[in-house]
């Protein structure tokens, strides 16, 4: 997939594979094509940018895995030898050629299916971004109450759920955080306090988010904790063993997550 300043678009490649090692790509028939041109594997490798001795590797290697060779080198003569591609090397380029055309026409296809390829590369995007907190979400600025030193940012996660961060006005700037604008709220695992009927609970913590537990992973010290909040936003708490116990917490139950402002790291993409 390429992504330009304004324009964003599937994009791929076609290698042919042989005894588990590359044989055919855009490149070697590329040099194919320039060898039936020059007739000349010297003028052939300047023309596509490789050094003589690495065009001539990639021609024995084509030779070497091709049922009949692909390329023939003449020797002595009149014109004083030279390379020319055989029937079988000529064939070859047609079939490739064919190959490529209809690659190309598979890949409109899917763009046309796609549709807005823009949030299909976002997608991608989020699901490489590789940090070691557990909790990743996505949400959308909506408010930005800067201090002398910081700043409290609101953000709306998907489905509507709300969540407060607290960084330095420095960060604010340095993230280019602006209402309107995606960021990521990232919270560390360990971060997430539980809890059970907390809807009217006045707590210090400004982010109280209350679901159904979906996986309750028991171990000798600690409990891991998931719980879904709606919108497709799933937290993750670590939490003692203990606890886990005495709050109840099982699979199909109601618990809240309460996650402090400070505790909230923001990221962009």
């Amino acid at each position: 997939m390429k992504c330009g300043r304004s324009l964003m678009e599937l994009d791929g490649s076609v290698w042919l594979h042989k005894a588990e090692r590359k044989f055919l790509g855009g490149d070697r028939i590329n040099l194919l094509e320039k060898i039936d041109e020059c007739g000349s594997i010297t003028k052939a490798a300047k023309a596509v940018g490789i050094s003589y001795k690495t065009a001539w590797d990639i021609v024995n290697m084509m030779n070497n895995l091709a049922d009949r060779p692909l390329v023939d080198r003449m020797t002595g003569g009149k014109g004083g030898g030279g390379t020319c591609l055989t029937l079988d090397g000529k064939e070859v380029i047609r079939q490739f050629r064919i190959i490529q055309e209809e690659h190309r026409k598979f890949l409109a296809s899917i763009s046309e299916r796609v549709g807005d390829a823009e949030s299909l590369y976002q997608f991608f995007r989020r699901i490489a971004m590789k940090v070691s907190a557990r909790n990743v979400l996505l949400g959308t600025v909506n408010g930005i109450k800067k201090g002398a030193v910081n700043a409290e940012v609101d953000l709306t996660l998907k489905g509507g759920a709300q969540m407060a961060a607290t960084i330095t006005n420095a960060s604010v700037d340095a993230l280019g955080l602006a209402v309107g604008k995606e960021a990521y709220a990232i919270v560390k695992a360990s971060s997430v306090i539980i809890g059970t009927d907390l809807h009217d609970a006045k707590v210090s913590a400004r982010n109280i988010m209350c679901g159904t537990v979906t996986k309750v992973i028991q171990g000798p010290v600690n409990a891991e904790v998931d719980i879904e909040m709606g919108g497709g936003n799933t937290i993750c708490a670590v939490v003692t063993h203990e606890s886990a116990e005495r709050l109840g917490l099982k699979e199909g139950g109601h618990a809240c997550a309460l996650i402090k402002a400070s505790s909230v790291i923001l990221g962009v993409s």
